[in-house]
């Protein structure tokens, strides 16, 4: 178990010591044969704290998908790479923003990216270059593709800034880009599987 304010590195780091292989994923890797035919992919969006934009994105995603694209078999999961905010709710910001917006992430509690999360999700999506280097430092050689949320939407930002420090509209800025980042992943998913 980790003491708080563990990273995701000093976690990983008491797992290669018990003997867990660990080796950087390389950026852009296609996903595998087996993996594309799986009936449901599974999709973790990482942050910092797991209290602003993960959760956010999570909830967000969720809601389109069910409302764009409900052949879509998929689910959704949020983490941090820190443990700051285990077991604690999205940042109140958060959940009156996704709110006015037709979102609920109320029922949503902060969790830590583990070690399992690297095979056990198709995709683990970072929202900035921050936490995507520290899950490629410790990416256990899983079948998830790891990268940035925002890669699905060329000429948008390429991070979702962290809304922490700000104000509302630093939070609905999250909203908008959460919102273009779900439609385009989405679609992405759609194609890969060839259904909507």
């Amino acid at each position: 178990m980790c003491a708080s304010g563990d990273s995701l590195a000093n976690l990983c780091g008491q797992s290669r010591e018990r003997g867990a292989p660990w080796a950087p994923a390389p950026r852009g890797r296609a996903l595998s044969g087996a993996t594309r035919q799986h009936a449901r992919m599974k999709v973790l969006f990482v942050c910092l704290g797991n209290i602003c934009r993960s959760p956010t994105a999570e909830g967000v995603v969720r809601a389109i998908a069910a409302r764009e694209f409900p052949g879509l078999m998929l689910d959704v999961d949020s983490a941090g790479t820190a443990d700051y905010h285990v077991g604690e709710p999205p940042d109140r910001r958060a959940i009156a923003a996704a709110r006015r917006r037709g979102y609920d992430l109320s029922g949503l509690r902060a969790r830590q990216v583990t070690v399992a999360d690297f095979s056990s999700f198709d995709y683990v999506l970072a929202m900035d270059r921050a936490n995507l280097g520290e899950l490629e430092r410790v990416n256990a050689r899983g079948r998830a593709h790891v990268g940035l949320f925002m890669s699905f939407t060329p000429g948008l930002e390429d991070e979702v800034p962290d809304p922490y420090y700000g104000g509302d509209a630093d939070f609905d800025r999250v909203l908008d880009l959460c919102e273009a980042g779900a439609r385009a992943l989405l679609g992405s998913l759609v194609g890969r599987l060839g259904r909507k």
